[in-house]
């Protein structure tokens, strides 16, 4: 036979469709794709900290974020994105775009400015027009009760060290199901729970004089524990048309090698990383492995009479989840030499000492900013959790950080921004055809806003807004690229990406 004639061969036909079957994990064992729900809430995310600006404006009051140290190089969040002054002309851009929801954050301060006592009416107001702006819109409010940004009042009693900060955060979710429920389908309790406590250092939560950081940041965990499970029950009694949950960063772990230590370390990982927040949530105990974790290190909350009462029965009715790439973990001996996983960035993890050990994935890319990109993780995560809970899952993070350029005629070519979201909704589709359900899918972020960790420069929005690090300009919003393709995959149901 000539080589001609193998090219040209039926045989060799096929071996190219199943090639192309089965190749970067787009089809596995699926013939035919299913279509994303009718009723998908396609939308993007921001924070009122990263985005509102206006920090000390209508008896607004001071949150951690606006009391911390600045790290260097990066401004304050005392203007951002000054969305409190431009709420109206960002909501028309995301209509624009064809916003089915909008997923924000309230200010705990702009409601109770010391975190309790009196509720600011002032508050009340901008987020009520913010929700009749959106609803006017037909765009959904998905609302985030806390967003890194704790009362400062509360931080220099405690934080959420302090058990009264517990009854503090419930008392707020009341005020906003009493002022908000009736217009509110859809609540999150706590952004990054997971985050907060594995990179306290990093996001804001620790006291400086603790002389155990870790401990206290269990602590502090087992109260936003106790805090979520009593907003979920109040949530379902004042609001019985509402549906809440949890809204953790969420990502698969893979073990370095096929090496059976290594795929120990992943388990240890994911439990101390995901479960652990996860399984408190849906079933209201503490999972096995991170509790056995907790104590080995004498690292434990303390739990009093009655709190795993309490922390039964919050019955999430779907699971958000922040997603940006993997992790992968390998096995860490005792005798190794090695940091414990606190400060830095929170999806670049160091490890713990004879439980796992951070490793780099050969196999991934990284942005600008060194994070892996993994979409085809984006799919394992979505099935790994839907697995284990069997709820509605809603993403409600997942974007490119990257440096935007306005171009000499003042467009934003962000092509690498398209290419990473495609990647992802590609895979969110596979899980959707594996038998996810997903309600929804929420990049970060709607509009550029300040990062925590890299100020301005990372941009991660569909709009651009006009100013630099410390300079302001004039905080106008240009569509990117980015925009005009994501307006397209909305109109179209993701069918056209």
């Amino acid at each position: 036979m000539y080589w001609g004639d193998v090219f040209t061969s039926p045989l060799f036909f096929c071996y190219l469709c199943l090639l192309k079957l089965y190749s970067n994990g787009r089809k596995m064992f699926h013939k035919n794709l299913k279509n994303f729900p009718k009723d998908f809430l396609w939308g993007a995310s921001t924070s009122a900290y990263q985005v509102e600006g206006a920090y000390n404006e209508d008896g607004k009051g001071l949150s951690v974020q606006d009391t911390k140290e600045v790290i260097k190089d990066t401004p304050d969040f005392n203007v951002s994105s000054d969305h409190y002054h431009h709420y109206k002309e960002d909501v028309a851009l995301f209509a624009e775009m064809g916003f089915k929801t909008y997923r924000f954050s309230i200010s705990w301060v702009r409601i109770f400015p010391n975190g309790v006592g009196e509720v600011n009416p002032k508050g009340i107001k901008f987020y009520n027009d913010l929700i009749d702006e959106l609803l006017a819109h037909n765009i959904e409010p998905l609302i985030t009760m806390y967003h890194f940004d704790l009362p400062d009042a509360l931080q220099q009693k405690g934080g959420w060290s302090n058990r009264e900060t517990v009854d503090a955060f419930v008392n707020f979710a009341k005020v906003l199901f009493e002022n908000f429920g009736d217009k509110v389908k859809y609540w999150l309790t706590i952004n990054e729970q997971n985050m907060m406590i594995l990179h306290g250092a990093a996001i804001g939560t620790v006291n400086p004089g603790a002389k155990n950081i870790q401990k206290e940041l269990y602590q502090q965990n087992h109260h936003m524990m106790l805090a979520q499970a009593q907003t979920m029950k109040l949530c379902h009694k004042m609001c019985p048309k509402g549906k809440i949950g949890p809204a953790p960063n969420i990502s698969s772990i893979y073990p370095a090698t096929s090496k059976p230590e290594d795929v120990l370390a992943a388990q240890n990982f994911s439990a101390i990383r995901n479960w652990l927040y996860l399984d408190m949530a849906a079933y209201g105990r503490y999972n096995a492995i991170a509790w056995s974790y907790m104590v080995e290190e004498n690292i434990e909350p303390t739990i009093e009479e009655g709190d795993m009462e309490i922390l039964k029965g919050g019955n999430p009715d779907f699971i958000a989840f922040n997603y940006y790439c993997t992790a992968t973990a390998q096995e860490s001996r005792i005798e190794d030499k090695g940091a414990k996983t606190s400060g830095g960035d929170q999806q670049i993890s160091t490890g713990e000492l004879g439980v796992f050990k951070g490793a780099q994935n050969e196999n991934l890319q990284k942005t600008e900013f060194g994070w892996e990109i993994d979409p085809v993780g984006f799919r394992t995560t979505l099935r790994e959790i839907y697995e284990r809970y069997n709820l509605p899952l809603i993403v409600t993070e997942n974007g490119l950080g990257a440096y935007d350029k306005v171009e000499e005629d003042g467009t934003i070519i962000d092509d690498y921004r398209i290419d990473y979201l495609r990647k992802h909704i590609e895979q969110a589709r596979l899980a959707i055809t594996d038998g996810v359900e997903l309600l929804g899918y929420c990049p970060w972020s709607a509009i550029d806003l300040i990062s925590t960790h890299q100020g301005f420069k990372k941009r991660y929005g569909f709009i651009y807004v006009n100013r630099d690090e410390f300079d302001l300009k004039d905080l106008s919003r240009i569509k990117k690229k980015s925009f005009f393709w994501y307006k397209n995959v909305i109109k179209t149901n993701g069918e056209e990406i």
